[in-house]
C-alpha cells in the first residue's frame, strides 16, 4: 500500500503543479487594464519602486543581451530567410517576456503581492512580439519601396495605438459607439464596426495571401525543371486565386453576405467598359504572351526601335533593358497588336560580323585564316558553326574582308568581344607583315613650264588672295618680261 500511496501523492502534486502553472500562464496572457491612478498608486510604496526598477532593468538588460546575441550571428547574404528575419525582430521582446515571466514567478513566491510594472512589462512584451511578427509578414508580403515603408510605419503606429486603448479599457466604449452607427447597402444592414472589422480581416487575409504567393513564387523560380514562362504563369495564377479566395473567406468571417459584392461587381463592370479596358487588355495579353511563349525572360527584342533584353514580365508590362542600362516598359498589349523582332526566338546565339581592310599585295588566304583563328580563340564564340571570313569588296584603298561568328551569350554584350578579336587580328597581322591600308592620293602637275600669259594670270590670282602669296609666286616664277638682277649686271 505504501508505494501506491506514494504514487498517488506524487500524481496529486503533479496535478496541482500543472493547475497552478496553467493558471499562471492564463494570467500571464490574459487581458489586464492599467489605469494611470493604479500605476501612480503603486509608487506610493517602496515595493512599487522596486517593481518599477526591476521592470526597467529587465527592459534594458533584454535589449543589450539581444544586441550581443544578434551581433554574434552570421550576417545575412542577400535576401534574409523569413524565419530568421522574424527571429531577429522578436529577439528583444521575447527575452523581455521570458525575463518578466520569471521575475513575476519569483515576485509571487517571495512577496505574494501584485507586481503592476512587471505585469505591464509582460503585456507590452507579448504585444510587441505580435506587432513585430505582423510587420515581418507585411514586410515579406509587400515589395520593398517607399510606399511599403510608410505603410509599415503607419501599421506599427496603429497597432501600438490599439494596445494603449486595449490596456486602458477605452476600447469597449469605442466598439460600442461603432456598433451603433448603422447604414444600408442594398438589402443588407451594416454597422461601421462590421465594415471596419471586415476591412481589417480582408487586409489580414490579403497580406497573408500575398506572403504565401511570394513564397510559392520563390519556390517556382528555384525549380530548374519548369519552363520560365510556365513559372510566371503559375505564379500569376496562384497569386490571383489566393487574392480572390482571401476576400471570399474574410467577408463571411465578419458576417457580411457575399451578395453585397454584386453592387461592387456592377461598378467594376462599368469601370472595365470605360476606363479600365486597357488595364484589363494588358493583363489578359500578359497571359497570352506567356502561354504561347512568344516572349520569354532573357530574349533579345526590338520594339518600336528600342532593342534590349527581357528582364521582367509583369501583369501590365514587359521590362526591356538595353546594353547601356536604359530600361523601357512595354505594355503587354503591344506584343499582341504590333510587330516585335525577337532575335532569340528559336535560339539564344546571335550572329555578329567585323569588317577589316587589307592592302592589295596581301596574301588573302593567310589573312582569312588569321581572322577565323582570332574569332575561334574566344570562349564566347561558338565553334559549331565555326567562324567564317569572306572577301566582300575591292575598294579604292584596299581589299575589304568580313569576319562572321556566332556569340554564345549575347546578353553579356558585344563590344568587349569585338575588341578582343580585333586586338588579336592586329597582333597577328603585324607578326605576318600584313598591312592595313590607309587612304593615298597621287597628285600630278601637268604643263609645269607655263607660258607668260598663264604665269601673269596666276600671279594676278595670287595678288587677289594676298601680298604674301603674290611674293612667293613671284619668287618662284619670275616675270620673263622683267629682267633679273643678273641680267641687269650683264647688260651694264
Amino acid at each position: 500500500m505504501l508505494p501506491l500511496l506514494t504514487v498517488a501523492t506524487n500524481a496529486d502534486w503533479l496535478d496541482q503543479l500543472g493547475t497552478n502553472l496553467h493558471t499562471f500562464l492564463l494570467s500571464l496572457f490574459s487581458r489586464e487594464e492599467f489605469g494611470l491612478n493604479q500605476l501612480l498608486g503603486s509608487l506610493s510604496k517602496t515595493l512599487g519602486w522596486v517593481d518599477l526598477v526591476l521592470a526597467l532593468a529587465l527592459l534594458v538588460g533584454a535589449y543589450f543581451l539581444s544586441s550581443r546575441l544578434l551581433g554574434k550571428m552570421p550576417a545575412e547574404d542577400g535576401k534574409p530567410h523569413f524565419l530568421r528575419h522574424i527571429g531577429r525582430r522578436i529577439a528583444w521582446p521575447l527575452l523581455m517576456l521570458l525575463g518578466g515571466a520569471l521575475a513575476l514567478g519569483g515576485w509571487f513566491a517571495f512577496f505574494g503581492a501584485t507586481a503592476v510594472w512587471l505585469r505591464l512589462l509582460v503585456m507590452a512584451a507579448r504585444w510587441m512580439i505580435l506587432i513585430r511578427v505582423v510587420l515581418a509578414v507585411f514586410h515579406s508580403a509587400i515589395p520593398a519601396n517607399r510606399f511599403s515603408e510608410r505603410m509599415e510605419s503607419s501599421l506599427a503606429a496603429a497597432l501600438w495605438g490599439a494596445f494603449l486603448l486595449w490596456a486602458s479599457g477605452i476600447d469597449d466604449l469605442i466598439l460600442a459607439w461603432l456598433r451603433g452607427l448603422q447604414f444600408s447597402v442594398g438589402s443588407a444592414r451594416l454597422s461601421l464596426y462590421t465594415v471596419l472589422t471586415g476591412l481589417l480581416w480582408v487586409g489580414v487575409m490579403l497580406v497573408g495571401a500575398m506572403w504565401l504567393s511570394r513564397y510559392i513564387d520563390a519556390r517556382l523560380k528555384g525549380s530548374t525543371r519548369l519552363d520560365p514562362n510556365l513559372q510566371i504563369v503559375l505564379s500569376k495564377l496562384t497569386r490571383s486565386l489566393l487574392l480572390v479566395l482571401s476576400v471570399l473567406i474574410a467577408l463571411p468571417l465578419v458576417g457580411i453576405d457575399l451578395t453585397v459584392l454584386s453592387v461592387f461587381g456592377g461598378a467594376l463592370g462599368v469601370g472595365l467598359g470605360f476606363g479600365l479596358q486597357k488595364i484589363a487588355s494588358n493583363y489578359v495579353s500578359g497571359f497570352i504572351i506567356l502561354g504561347d511563349r512568344s516572349v520569354r525572360p532573357g530574349d533579345r527584342l526590338t520594339v518600336n526601335g528600342f532593342t534590349g533584353y527581357v528582364t521582367q514580365i509583369t501583369s501590365r508590362f514587359v521590362v526591356l533593358r538595353s546594353g547601356n542600362g536604359q530600361e523601357a516598359l512595354i505594355p503587354n498589349e503591344t506584343f499582341i497588336t504590333s510587330t516585335v523582332i525577337n532575335e532569340s526566338y528559336t535560339g539564344k546565339s546571335l550572329w555578329q560580323s567585323l569588317d577589316v581592310q587589307v592592302a592589295y599585295h596581301t596574301d588573302l588566304t593567310q589573312a582569312i585564316e588569321i581572322l577565323q583563328e582570332a574569332a575561334a580563340a574566344q570562349e564566347r564564340v561558338k565553334t559549331d558553326p565555326p567562324p567564317k571570313a569572306y572577301l566582300i569588296d575591292f575598294a579604292d584603298n584596299g581589299i575589304n574582308l568580313r569576319l562572321g561568328f556566332w556569340v554564345r551569350d549575347p546578353e553579356n554584350g558585344f563590344l568587349g568581344l569585338s575588341s578582343a578579336i580585333l586586338l588579336t587580328v592586329w597582333r597577328r597581322f603585324n607578326e605576318e607583315g600584313i598591312e592595313f591600308p590607309f587612304p593615298q592620293r597621287e597628285v600630278r602637275i601637268l604643263n609645269q613650264d607655263l607660258s607668260p600669259d598663264a604665269a601673269a594670270l596666276l600671279k594676278a590670282g595670287y595678288q587677289a588672295q594676298g601680298d604674301t602669296a603674290s611674293d612667293e609666286f613671284a619668287n618662284a616664277n619670275p616675270d620673263p618680261a622683267e629682267p633679273s638682277e643678273s641680267q641687269e649686271d650683264s647688260q651694264s
